[in-house]
């Protein structure tokens, strides 16, 4: 007996089947959002210096977003938000007296090379602003590792260093269990990049878009949790100076966790956010080792090997 003929048709087509209201625009924006508090406090602290570096990487993302897309033919992608986010966290990962051509330069690398090279939006293996700011510690190493006096209690300002600088060094007799240096890291009160001083502001941002469900927690966690277990271990120095210092939460929080350069699988996301802390913390306590900070190179090594932890980390195809 032939079935009813009901006259539907069905339309074959390739995933997503599900559709949600969220855009890129959204997402890039509610990221943006997340990080006023972060920047707020870095015009707090560094005055005038850190809208000027905001403003010029932003602007050297736009420019160079929009020359690309005409040269390749390709639609204009500006109103995405992706470059006035990539400007914005490279200007938070950068030194507050650094020359503003020098911050130029960073905005056309992370758009023109890590990006727009690879085909734009979700073809670019790297984090952008992190691998120009990789570059720019290569090409501008004296600037870019020069640091602004600061009023961080029970240090020298004349010495203008972070509190990573003093942890390699060994910082010989300084007290690190001072009750005033973890409320100062807490707040931002310390020599660093403008965007990564002040935890509190950052981990504001983190809670929003977590709320917003724009990220997830599994690789913040993973990653500021390896970073704590791992100077526990070790000893010395508290771990909450290596968390609170240098990049961890910028970077556990609004580098790691970018969409097309992270795992997709919960699984993957917690070996991804794993490896960046154990990576971040080998750069940072390796005796041999010369550079004090370790967040930008791990997120990118691990942001190299991203699509094996996918493929190893995959769930398995229902039935079989």
């Amino acid at each position: 007996m032939l079935p009813k003929q009901t006259g539907e048709k069905y339309l074959l087509s390739s995933s997503p089947h599900a559709h949600g209201p969220r855009t890129v625009s959204s997402l890039m924006l509610d990221v943006i959002v997340a990080l006023l508090p972060a920047f707020g406090c870095a015009i707090f602290f560094f005055g005038l210096r850190a809208l000027l570096l905001a403003g010029t990487c932003i602007a050297a993302c736009l420019v160079t977003e929009a020359l690309c897309r005409i040269a390749m033919k390709r639609e204009n992608s500006i109103g995405d938000l992706s470059a006035v986010l990539t400007g914005l966290l490279l200007a938070l990962n950068l030194p507050p007296d650094l020359p503003l051509w020098m911050a130029a330069a960073g905005g056309v690398f992370a758009i023109g090379i890590c990006k727009q090279a690879f085909g734009g939006l979700g073809y670019n293996p790297f984090n952008p602003a992190l691998a120009a700011r990789a570059f720019m510690l290569i090409s501008f190493t004296g600037p870019m590792t020069t640091w602004s006096s600061s009023a961080w209690q029970g240090l020298d300002a004349a010495t203008t260093a972070t509190p990573l600088a003093l942890v390699k060094k060994g910082a010989e007799g300084f007290d690190w269990s001072q009750v005033a240096i973890i409320k100062n890291l807490f707040l931002g009160n310390v020599n660093g990049c403008i965007g990564e001083t002040s935890a509190l502001a950052l981990l504001l941002g983190a809670a929003y878009l977590l709320c917003r469900r724009t990220i997830t927690w599994h690789i913040p966690v993973s990653f500021i949790g390896t970073v704590f277990v791992f100077a526990m271990i070790q000893g010395g120095v508290p771990p909450l100076v290596h968390v609170l210092s240098g990049g961890v939460v910028l970077g556990a929080c609004f580098m790691a966790t970018d969409y097309v350069t992270s795992p997709i699988t919960a699984k993957g996301k917690l070996i991804f956010g794993c490896g960046c802390g154990l990576l971040t913390m080998l750069i940072r306590t390796a005796p041999t080792g010369a550079y004090p900070e370790g967040v930008s190179f791990s997120i990118l090594i691990m942001n190299a090997i991203a699509p094996l932890i996918n493929r190893w980390t995959q769930p398995k195809v229902f039935g079989k």
